[in-house]
């Protein structure tokens, strides 16, 4: 498991990994600076006249880089060059190790100008920042955030196209592209980035990739610094997973490892009956499709049955194109459910497995009480786990105390202005510090809160959070969460726990609407059924 802890409690797993014989801090930095070179070496290809610069500050984290340049002049047949940000220690083991294998160092202090910082970085194919790690706290000093500003003028100095003396352009033909700037790769945390908060000095490199040791920091999987990251990769140097202290972590960052092991079991022997039967109470005369996408996806997590419980204008609407659901017709006035429909659904909801609600209901004054009279005759030991999405939280919102018409385990999928909504703040406070408000108010509220957004975030009541790994655009589109809503409840319905359905269907929603953009070619014209249609891809890359 891919644990998510801060800078103190990473260096509280090192003290004890140290301690207990295990790994001592030197081989720590040693398998560090390994893992970086190895992905550098996988970045290029083995190319033998690749070009590496690897900026190095005074910590640990430039001892790691050190390491890197070491191993990529001797193993990899890079021509590796180094350029020391801060005076290091002349006696340092790691930096003779550089100078013993013949690679050029350059000190800043003799750099003045930057020109030669500069010119490295510029003609290097690959850069390696390990320049601040994980420690740096903003803002930036000045001397250093004036060098980070070279190295990012070096970043931007290209060649451009080829000169030409015509002046015809082709409208639909793309122009010459400059040259391919230098690929960054981070050493633990890119430079001018706040590992623990997600802060970002206006001077930080901006890494292509990141690979971070031990654990992931919190500032990693948060915006705006979340930006700087690029590429998420974890090194876990050989520490194993026991470590008391690592196991002490409640917080993870959902991996392919652990949705595998999550999945529920699929056997030859079975039938629809064999993986849950789902209930999605969803759209209005203004919102038809949700009840749609909820309700394919559904059935796309696995599920072998889904009944759709709507008005009679998604009935008619959907019915004749929406082959697969079961379809139940509530009482309904002009614009809105009537509450009558909650003695139908009590009746019906003994069949299921679990219940959605909220999706494209619209805000009606009619539907909440539809609503707030189906919560008050929620009786756990009777009706399904239930999913509540989209208008039902907004119509919850404005009732006081609302959570306590929940009943336990229930999971509720908010973005950030739903959320602030429900906490009675504004958005910006939901978002300036989004694990505490997630954690703090799924404890309150004793339901699992999945809070929606770049790095999806669940949380649990016993204190649990898992980021989801994936900060795509492809998913900013009207529809993609009834898609989420009815994958969770698909996989609720056959068996998995709250918080485990909201992780697992977190992560294959994310993943099928990165799978949904490789499709379109482009983040930009992915739409609701897209993220739908690439579930299936979502599903076989886990179990290939």
């Amino acid at each position: 498991m891919i644990r998510i802890a801060s800078v103190e409690q990473v260096r509280q797993i090192e003290a004890a990994v140290d301690a207990s014989g295990v790994m001592r801090y030197a081989d720590m930095m040693e398998a560090a600076g390994r893992a970086t070179a190895a992905q550098v070496a996988s970045v290029l290809a083995n190319r033998a006249d690749a070009r590496v610069t690897v900026l190095v500050g005074a910590g640990n984290n430039g001892g790691d880089g050190l390491v890197a340049a070491r191993v990529l002049a001797q193993e990899a047949r890079a021509t590796v060059k180094v350029h020391l940000f801060a005076q290091r220690d002349a006696a340092d083991p790691h930096l003779q190790a550089v100078r013993g294998a013949g690679v050029f160092v350059a000190q800043a202090e003799y750099d003045r100008d930057g020109r030669v910082l500069r010119n490295m970085v510029a003609s290097s194919e690959v850069i390696v920042d390990a320049v601040l790690g994980i420690g740096a706290r903003l803002p930036l000093r000045p001397e250093t955030a004036r060098l980070l500003r070279y190295v990012r003028q070096g970043l931007s100095d290209d060649e451009g196209p080829a000169a030409t003396d015509s002046m015809l352009i082709t409208p639909n033909l793309p122009q010459p592209t400059p040259r391919a700037r230098p690929y960054v790769i981070a050493v633990d945390c890119p430079s001018g980035l706040d590992c623990d908060t997600g802060a970002i000095d206006p001077a930080a490199l901006y890494a292509d990739e990141t690979v971070t040791f031990i654990a992931v920091k919190p500032g990693l999987v948060t915006f705006p610094g979340a930006a700087a990251v690029g590429i998420l990769r974890v090194a876990t140097l050989g520490i194993p997973d026991d470590i008391d202290v690592l196991q002490a972590q409640p917080s993870f960052l959902v991996g392919a490892q652990v949705v595998r092991e999550w999945l529920p079991e699929r056997t030859l022997d079975s039938n629809k009956g064999s993986f849950g039967k789902v209930l999605v109470v969803a759209g209005s005369e203004s919102y038809v499709g949700a009840a749609g996408l909820a309700s394919l996806a559904a059935y796309r997590s696995g599920a072998g049955l889904v009944a759709v419980a709507a008005p009679g204008a998604v009935v008619s609407s959907l019915q004749g194109r929406v082959f697969e659901p079961i379809w139940l017709r509530l009482p309904d006035t002009d614009v809105s459910l009537d509450v009558s429909a909650v003695d139908v659904l009590q009746a019906e909801s003994k069949r299921y497995d679990a219940l959605l609600i909220g999706p494209g209901w619209g805000q009606r004054d009619g539907t909440r009480e539809f609503l707030l009279k189906l919560l008050r005759h929620y009786d756990a030991a009777t009706w399904p786990p239930l999913v509540i999405d989209a208008d039902a939280l907004n119509l919850l919102s404005a009732v006081d105390d609302w959570y306590k018409l929940l009943p336990p385990s229930t999971v509720i999928t908010p973005h950030p202005g739903e959320m602030a909504r429900l906490a009675g703040v504004d958005t910006r406070t939901v978002q300036s510090d989004r694990w505490r408000f997630a954690m703090e108010k799924s404890r309150e509220w004793g339901v699992v809160v999945l809070l929606k957004g770049a790095h999806t975030l669940i949380a649990d009541p016993n204190g649990r959070v898992a980021a989801l790994p994936f900060k795509t655009d492809a998913l900013a589109t009207a529809g993609t969460g009834d898609v989420l809503a009815g994958l969770i409840t698909g996989l609720r319905a056959q068996g998995l726990g709250s918080f485990e359905s909201a992780v697992v269907g977190g992560y294959l929603h994310g993943l099928a609407g990165e799978q949904a953009a490789r499709r379109q070619g482009t983040t930009r014209s992915v739409i609701a059924s897209d993220v739908l249609d690439a579930v299936g891809d979502a599903f076989a890359l886990l179990q290939a």
